[in-house]
């Protein structure tokens, strides 16, 4: 087949490059330049094109810059000012990833498009990693379930220090087999408040609340907090930890609690995509974060939105954050953001 390989200078998408091309397949390589981080394109992109020598493919440099601005950066910046927490990473997978790059792909004469994430696809189904430490079905569980009729991901039965070792292989691939990996949002240097501060001015003092409405203390602008967090704010008199349980922008308050208040087990979400024929409600499980555990969930689709209601009580249930649900073999079922 032809195949275009989204490559991004590191291990992974090289390693998905070379074992396509020894499977025999036609491989197009192709780096997205998503947005203006000094310096970062460059020499991404000498290594793709140092991969693309080896393993003797045509390597390509596309330009998403605006597409990426205005899909992916402008809502992470709108969605903290609304109060919520963003999860751009999903929106880039549906809309840039698989979406324009796929889109780039197809108009090339490719039958498929093959990334280096760690995921599986069973029965027209995403599914974890073979690799449960770099699984990275959550991340995906926002793309448009079309797309995944022309996906690739060689990856996802493999154990990613596997892949590393095959690197070491080649002394082509050496300097990247050992490179640090970045496991944060490419286009933030440092923290989200950086990003924030070049549209806003997020040094705002306000009121801190507790979950009663009483004031007890003073906060340092609410863009600065998560749901969740438990410093950077002044509660008086406290002698237990509290923690951000509620974010009101209108009124750049936040409201906090003890941790027993932090708990939750229900909450709705909007823009429901899902990859299996679902009845109106099903039970389940679901990761409202990334780094979360699977918990048991009953849930009701209402039109393009679902409510769910947790067996037992999770902590830090964040509005913005996306809410996957898996089914008992660890497949996506349904994706939707919380509201």
């Amino acid at each position: 087949m032809k195949i275009m390989v989204a490559m991004s200078g590191g291990v992974d998408s090289s390693m998905v490059a070379k074992l396509l091309k020894d499977s025999g397949h036609e491989v197009i390589g192709c780096y997205m330049k998503l947005h203006a981080k000094p310096g970062y394109h460059e020499e991404n992109i000498r290594k793709v094109k140092k991969v693309g020598k080896f393993l003797g493919i045509e390597t390509k440099v596309l330009d998403l810059q605006n597409e990426f601005n205005k899909l992916v950066y402008e809502p992470f910046v709108n969605i903290y000012k609304s109060g919520k927490t963003p999860n751009p990473c999903a929106l880039c997978n549906r809309l840039i990833k698989l979406g324009k790059l796929l889109e780039f792909a197809l108009t090339l004469g490719c039958e498929k498009l093959a990334t280096g994430h760690y995921v599986r696809v069973e029965n027209g189904l995403l599914k974890k990693a073979f690799d449960e430490s770099k699984d990275q079905s959550y991340f995906l569980a926002n793309i448009d379930k079309k797309a995944l009729e022309y996906m690739i991901f060689p990856l996802g039965e493999m154990l990613k220090s596997d892949v590393k070792k095959l690197a070491n292989q080649f002394p082509e691939l050496i300097e990247i087999a050992g490179q640090r990996e970045s496991s944060e949002i490419c286009f933030v240097p440092n923290s989200y408040i950086e990003i924030l501060q070049k549209h806003y001015n997020t040094d705002l003092p306000g009121v801190v609340r507790d979950t009663s409405g009483k004031e007890v203390g003073k906060h340092n602008g609410y863009m600065h907090y998560t749901i969740g967090k438990r410093r950077g704010f002044s509660v008086d008199g406290a002698h237990e930890p509290h923690y951000v349980v509620k974010i009101d922008a209108s009124k750049n308050e936040i409201v906090v609690g003890d941790k027993d208040e932090l708990k939750e087990d229900e909450f709705e979400t909007e823009n429901f995509n899902e990859f299996a024929n679902l009845d109106d409600k099903f039970e389940c499980f679901v990761k409202i974060r990334y780094r979360s555990e699977k918990l048991k969930a009953f849930v009701e689709v209402i039109n393009n939105s679902a409510k769910v209601k947790l067996e037992t009580p999770a902590n830090g249930i964040a509005s913005g954050q996306l809410a996957v649900f898996y089914d008992e073999d660890e497949r996506v079922l349904a994706s939707g953001f919380i509201s």
